[in-house]
């Protein structure tokens, strides 16, 4: 027997469904993503943590979820992390039967194993209007018999007051080996993609995964340059991590930053950030290289970006986003300091953007 849920917006805004995952009450950051495809890579995406997800494909589920691997560090397979990262998630019709050779379970059984409930049944279409012309909210999932009242949902915690690279940065250093006099590369684990580490693991590159507030100064680890890895929340919570950052810079040595991690090096800089109205989440993002005519398809997942105006003048923009203009990457104009807003490893969506990877590895 299907349970009635209810999502409810804290503009007052309710939408009607049905229970699938746990049945249990939860509240979140209620965010859209238009992919086509990739639910268990965005589920398992630790940018998404703190948040209800509502997918706008129509159809989810019809191909299951992969094994997760495990004893291999979960680096085989699509998945971004160990467990699925969103508080809740929306989708409009549900197909508990999946085939896909590499699936091994349905979509609703693995948010049950995970303890994440989802709601079904719901117009994502006019969910997600409400969102782009409001911005995204906090809201919550209620199930019949346990039906939260009309103010619950204003009155849920933003997750972006929390420290949420905190909760999931890795917590000790891990090392990927790679070859042996390949370069080595220090990852500050902001909420990273595991598809980060898989793309400079076959770069045969050695990483290093730090915590959020590593301090590089006193280790005796070795390495050749930085990474600032994708992240949830909002990026002026990481002060620890931007003053590493700015350790680093003192240093000279090599900086990519992605997602998140762009955001941070812009605030190490002395630029600004703010809060988009809905942000970019999807694998159908273009993105303009300022000064080429040039235009790629990325893969975004966040909700903050840097104010231009606040770029430092020996900063450029390197990459601009071309359908609101926002700010995509920044590159210093002589240091061999940059940054992506988009995900180069991509992982789902479209690959145009992997040769970042290679351009910040001829710096090392």
């Amino acid at each position: 027997m299907r349970r009635s849920a209810i999502l409810t917006l804290a503009d007052g805004s309710k939408f009607f469904g049905y229970s699938f995952g746990v049945p249990k009450t939860t509240s979140g950051e209620v965010v859209f993503n238009t992919g086509m495809v990739g639910y268990p890579e965005a589920l398992t995406d630790p940018s998404y943590r703190g948040q209800i997800l509502v997918l706008t494909n129509p159809l989810i589920g019809n191909y299951g979820v992969p094994f997760e691997d495990r004893k291999g560090e979960m680096l085989v397979g699509v998945l971004e992390s160990d467990r699925v990262q969103v508080s809740g998630l929306v989708v409009q019709n549900y197909s508990e039967n999946f085939l896909h050779w590499a699936s091994k379970s349905s979509l609703g059984a693995w948010l049950k194993k995970w303890n994440v409930p989802a709601i079904m049944g719901v117009d994502t279409r006019a969910l997600t209007m409400v969102l782009r012309e409001k911005g995204v909210m906090i809201g919550s999932i209620g199930i019949r018999g346990r039906m939260i009242a009309n103010n619950t949902a204003v009155s849920g915690q933003d997750p972006n007051t929390r420290n949420l690279v905190a909760e999931v940065s890795c917590k000790t250093p891990v090392t990927y080996k790679g070859v042996a006099r390949g370069p080595r590369v220090l990852l500050y684990d902001c909420g990273t993609k595991l598809s980060i580490i898989r793309a400079l693991l076959s770069r045969d590159c050695t990483v290093i995964r730090v915590p959020w507030n590593y301090d590089s100064n006193r280790s005796r680890i070795r390495f050749d340059g930085v990474v600032i890895s994708n992240g949830p929340g909002d990026p002026k919570i990481c002060t620890e991590t931007i003053k590493e950052i700015r350790e680093v810079m003192n240093r000279g040595l090599p900086i990519l930053g992605i997602c998140l991690g762009s955001q941070l090096l812009a605030l190490a800089v002395g630029a600004d950030t703010y809060k988009l109205k809905y942000g970019h989440r999807s694998q159908n993002q273009p993105c303009a290289e300022v000064g080429i005519r040039r235009c790629y398809i990325t893969t975004q997942n966040h909700g903050y970006a840097v104010k231009r105006e606040t770029l430092p003048r020996d900063w450029r923009v390197w990459f601009e986003n071309a359908n609101d203009k926002t700010i995509e990457g920044i590159r210093h104009c002589r240091k061999p300091w940059m940054a992506v807003q988009f995900h180069p490893e991509a992982h789902p969506g479209p690959t145009d953007t992997e040769w970042v990877f290679d351009e910040f590895l001829k710096q090392l």
